[in-house]
């Protein structure tokens, strides 16, 4: 069988589409993942035994003025001479790129040994990152269809494991063991969670007492809150399951997250990350979606109680609104059309 590499990390956007893709790609080839010593991709990934996980190191840019920043270029060089050390030694037929500051050396060095390269952007707008290694890419795959301009670009949509169609709202119940039947709210904050998030529903708990509460607060983040109706989590490989319990999911506005809830009509409430602390895009992923009928959105600056409450009643009251334009989503088969690529173009 060829070798392929898959590479992206940082956070859990950047490594659950490299898993999505994983049932076909087995199938095809031996399966490395190129990402960071003691990070969220090598905790993730080396709990899966068909991939074999390969230890580099990598870059980030620094959203503020800092002297480190100075020093990038520098390290990168290092880095994709690591990387190119890492890929002559597996000898990929192709690599694919999910994005972030740890596929960048591995994209570099890829084209520098003309093995083929794949990437993807699942955001509306480009990151810093998947911008250099456009240069690189045979080809750069889009979940959203404005993204897709130019050449070198393929619409296939996001790519979304296929667990998440098998949720089983049973299992779910069972662990969150709520005394009484009320519609589920699920606060999910993504794989690193939210303060911002978690300091709202810790403050409002008791005030939203006529809903079940289920709470992903994230890693280290767990608090001791004793409330029939809420359940509190930190991570959970199956969160599926609870998708599948939830009426409402309220979440910020990460594109695999929200795909994902596309794929299987789950209600959303969207809180994006606040443009101080990111590059924005967010809010337009989250815009996007609003404009298309598919979800609800309430910015940072915005959120009260009373914001909060008027907006999960909007849900509630034209949720056959939601579901009719989510219904009537093309959603493409991203997991086929990337497979079919990278297989067509393996040396």
């Amino acid at each position: 069988m060829k070798n392929i590499v898959l590479t992206g990390g940082g956070t859990g956007g950047h490594i659950i589409p490299n898993l999505a893709l994983v049932p076909i790609l087995t199938r095809y080839f031996n399966i490395y993942y190129l990402g960071e010593q003691n990070s969220l991709e090598e905790e993730i990934i080396t709990k899966h035994k068909n991939i074999t996980f390969v230890p580099i190191h990598a870059v980030k840019l620094e959203r503020k003025l800092t002297l480190k920043n100075l020093f990038i270029p520098f390290k990168l060089i290092k880095y994709i001479r690591e990387c190119k050390k890492k890929l002559k030694e597996i000898k990929p037929s192709v690599i694919f790129s999910k994005g972030g500051f740890v596929s960048l050396p591995v994209a570099i060095a890829g084209k520098k040994l003309n093995i083929p390269v794949f990437s993807h952007e699942s955001d509306l707008s480009m990151g810093l990152a998947n911008k250099i290694i456009l240069r690189y890419s045979n080809i750069l795959f889009t979940s959203f269809r404005e993204t897709c301009v130019g050449n070198k670009c393929v619409y296939s949509g996001n790519p979304i494991r296929k667990e998440v169609f098998n949720g089983n709202k049973e299992i779910a119940k069972n662990i969150c063991n709520f005394k009484t039947h009320k519609p589920v709210l699920l606060f999910f904050g993504g794989s690193k969670g939210s303060q911002f998030i978690n300091q709202f529903v810790f403050s409002n708990i008791k005030k939203l007492s006529n809903f079940n509460i289920i709470h992903f607060v994230g890693k280290n983040n767990l608090k001791n809150i004793n409330e029939d109706n809420y359940f509190q989590i930190d991570f959970a490989e199956n969160i599926y399951d609870f998708f599948a319990l939830a009426d409402i999911v309220i979440c910020r506005a990460g594109a695999n997250s929200i795909f994902e809830l596309l794929a299987i009509k789950k209600l959303m409430l969207l809180i994006p990350l606040s443009a101080k602390i990111s590059r924005g895009d967010q809010i337009e992923n989250a815009k996007s979606f609003q404009k298309s009928g598919f979800a609800n959105i309430i910015f940072e600056e915005e959120l009260s109680l009373k914001t909060f409450q008027d907006k999960i009643s909007e849900l509630q009251q034209n949720k056959e609104y939601f579901f009719t334009n989510m219904g009537n989503s093309s959603i493409k088969n991203a997991n086929k059309i990337i497979c079919d690529y990278l297989i067509k173009y393996s040396k």
